[in-house]
């Protein structure tokens, strides 16, 4: 589990780079977005990454990596968006947006620690395309949770599949560093 914590922690902190980044480039203009908008975007990623694992040909010279790290920071800000709700116009700066990003992160991580113990590190044995499958069908989830105005009769919420999308990709990059 120690190795687990420390290899997460070093993908996030890509992520949060580039975030960060991101936010001095262009401020907190994703503020705006509604849920669908970034579920949408997440399963534009998540596609992406499954059609990279199923084609042979690439057209575009960006990997796998790099989505699964816009798979993350999109449903963190997704997760953002479900806690502040959806403004008009950008209202944080950089600062709050990263103090909002961590603890979103805090929470999935230990989200992440207690699934992991009680299932034995099971993703470990899984194959990366494994878990983009997983992703896919946590999006076509949340996807039916917004049709449907988000009610739901026995299912978890959209926050709990949101954070189930980072620790897939998080395990799929740990999966895929692992394999350089």
């Amino acid at each position: 589990m120690q190795q687990t914590s420390e290899q997460y922690d070093r993908v996030i902190q890509t992520c949060r780079e580039l975030f960060l980044k991101k936010a001095k480039d262009y401020g907190t203009a994703w503020r705006i977005l509604r849920l669908p908008s970034l579920t949408d975007q997440i399963f534009i990623k998540a596609q992406r990454i499954r059609g990279l694992q199923q084609n042979e040909v690439r057209k575009v010279d960006e990997g796998e990596q790099s989505e699964f790290i816009g798979i993350i920071n999109y449903a963190i800000m997704a997760l953002i968006q479900l806690k502040k709700g959806v403004v008009e116009q950008p209202d944080l700066n950089a600062e709050e947006a990263i103090a909002l990003y961590d603890e979103e992160v805090a929470n999935t991580k230990k989200l992440m620690e207690d699934k992991n113990h009680d299932y034995g590190e099971a993703w470990r044995d899984m194959r990366v395309s494994s878990l983009t499958d997983l992703i896919l069908q946590k999006l076509l989830r949340v996807k039916q949770i917004e049709d449907n105005q988000g009610a739901t009769l026995v299912s978890e919420g959209v926050d709990a599949n949101y954070q189930d999308m980072i620790n897939y990709a998080v395990f799929a990059l740990i999966h895929l560093s692992e394999e350089e």
